[in-house]
């Protein structure tokens, strides 16, 4: 299996690099019959492009195009690939730093890696951009899951060590849109755009952490003992570029609480067995067990800052310091949401997959994203 593709039945394949040609998905295993337009997923790559002051300087228009896999309106079956252009790109920082790999990037593990082929502009293959593809795939597969009537949230808990306090699934849902940070506590948002704003005029970064939380997933998702279904969807998490930490439900946390505190008890409501709590954050053995499936990822703070930090230059192999003066964002947190959604939906729509309860084609299907 290529190092670039994630999944058994609905396979994604990711390309691209951040000052190449363009950035791109295939999809292999999408099933026939869904209306799929572009609109879709250009809503979702909106999202991750951001607009706030406090973000992205480089300013790319992320227009998705469909270049094949849909016929009419509506998927073939056959695979989809998308791709969008990049072309708000200017190399000219990277050329004059190319030999003094940028601490907290990859470019000096790359370089070693790849013989020094690797494409050091903007980070390459190991940039944030690639993560658009991550987007598109995401979206499609978001797409999928209303037919099970599941819905994934991401909102933002933490940037530079300020909390949001804990809310309902309902203010969350509202608070979100109502600030650039999608944090569903309105008062922490406040605090941490100022932390973004500070940092920023310091020419440093910060990070923080998102809380994913994927509702109405039925019991049973999930391959154990190597394909469980948190196994996979930390794998993906992981495939973020900035992703330094992922844990389920009481997570770490649990390492400090008794068997009688961690333990979620069962009960009913109606037919249907929930449990109390949700420690396990909705996965136990690797399974899922029908509570929503909440998991956390710390983000680290975007390495690229306008500091002068300490380098070696890898040519002369001697000791050197660079600063950095290409466009980098203060906190990338925010940007992050629509991208721990997407790679939740493309986990969860392939465990669908394997357990049979998304076919591979809609034909048939009672469901108004189905022709």
């Amino acid at each position: 299996m290529s190092a670039n593709t994630i999944g058994v039945m609905y396979k994604v394949t990711n390309f691209g690099e951040s000052h190449g040609r363009c950035i791109g998905t295939i999809i292999d295993g999408c099933p026939a019959g869904l209306r799929l337009s572009e609109d879709v997923i250009q809503k979702e790559l909106d999202r991750r492009k951001g607009q706030s002051y406090f973000f992205t300087q480089r300013k790319e228009e992320d227009k998705v195009e469909i270049v094949s896999g849909v016929f009419k309106g509506v998927t073939t079956g056959a695979p989809i690939c998308m791709m969008m252009l990049n072309k708000d790109v200017d190399s000219t920082p990277y050329e004059k730093m190319k030999t003094k790999p940028r601490p907290g990037h990859a470019d000096f593990a790359s370089y070693i890696k790849y013989g020094g082929y690797n494409d050091y502009r903007g980070g390459g293959r190991f940039s944030g951009r690639v993560t658009a593809g991550f987007v598109m795939a995401g979206a499609l597969a978001k797409r999928l899951l209303t037919l099970l009537n599941i819905e994934i949230l991401a909102h933002t808990i933490e940037i530079a060590g300020v909390k949001a306090r804990p809310k309902s699934i309902t203010e969350v849902k509202k608070n979100i849109g109502e600030n650039p940070v999608g944090c569903g506590d309105l008062e922490a948002a406040t605090k941490m755009l100022k932390a973004i704003d500070k940092s920023r005029n310091e020419g440093d970064s910060v990070g923080g952490i998102v809380e994913g939380i994927a509702l109405n997933v039925p019991a049973g998702l999930g391959e154990p003992i190597f394909d469980t279904l948190d196994g996979d969807l930390a794998k993906a998490l992981f495939a973020i570029p900035a992703v330094k930490g992922v844990e389920f439900g009481s997570g770490f946390r649990c390492a400090q609480m008794k068997g009688s505190e961690n333990n979620d008890a069962y009960t009913l409501k109606g037919v249907r067995v929930l449990t109390e709590t949700n420690n396990s954050g909705g996965i136990l053995g690797g399974i899922s067990n029908g509570m929503p499936i909440v998991c956390r990822v710390a983000i680290k703070p975007t390495p690229s800052i306008s500091m002068t930090q300490k380098t070696i230059d890898i040519v002369k192999m001697e000791p050197t310091s660079l600063q950095i003066e290409g466009r980098y964002d203060s906190c990338i947190v925010p940007r992050a949401l629509p991208i721990v959604e997407s790679m939740m939906a493309i986990v969860l729509v392939d465990h669908a997959m394997r357990a049979g309860i998304i076919p591979r084609t809609l034909r048939g299907v009672d469901h108004d994203i189905c022709e």
